[in-house]
């Protein structure tokens, strides 16, 4: 099986729903604290956890940050666009080396490719898009954020209704 043709692991049923829609909500829960809202042992919540990361469906657990309080409160989306259509399509592999990008995402358009940054000021902004220009050999369109309203929301699992 191929990697793009691979299925990915999914939720077994509505309590490993009840799980990871409560961990999205807060990722420091406890297993307590877990046990009371799916109505399982600590013990059986902590083995359903323990599968759920071992199956890839958990990836890891971050802390939401205060990018202003560290430093970086200029936020931007970058949409960058090969200069030459034939180049091959490495510009994440390129690009990883630069800090400040914050997600690299694939995207349908006109663009190849979407990031989102972080920077401290309108100065590094326009560096680190000259940055990405010559890593990359690309063209970028660049949308300053003035005010998020929201980002990281939990995520609901689909297959199983709360």
């Amino acid at each position: 099986m191929t990697e793009a043709s691979a299925v990915p692991p999914r939720l077994d049923d509505a309590v490993d729903a009840a799980i990871v829609r409560e961990i999205s909500l807060d990722a420091r829960a406890t297993l307590s604290h877990l046990s009371e809202r799916v109505g399982l042992s600590v013990s059986a919540v902590q083995s359903r956890l323990r599968r759920l990361e071992a199956r890839g469906i958990v990836q890891g657990y971050r802390p939401i940050l205060d990018a202003e309080a560290l430093g970086r409160p200029l936020a931007a989306f970058v949409e960058i666009t090969p200069l030459d259509p034939a180049q091959p399509d490495n510009a994440p592999e390129l690009l990883a080396h630069l800090t400040a990008i914050e997600a690299c995402h694939s995207i349908a358009g006109d663009s190849a490719y979407m990031l989102f940054v972080r920077v401290p000021t309108p100065r590094d902004l326009e560096s680190l898009i000259r940055d990405i220009r010559a890593a990359a050999q690309v063209n970028t369109r660049t949308t300053v954020v003035l005010q998020t309203f929201f980002e990281a929301r939990p995520i609901e699992p689909a297959a199983f209704p709360a």
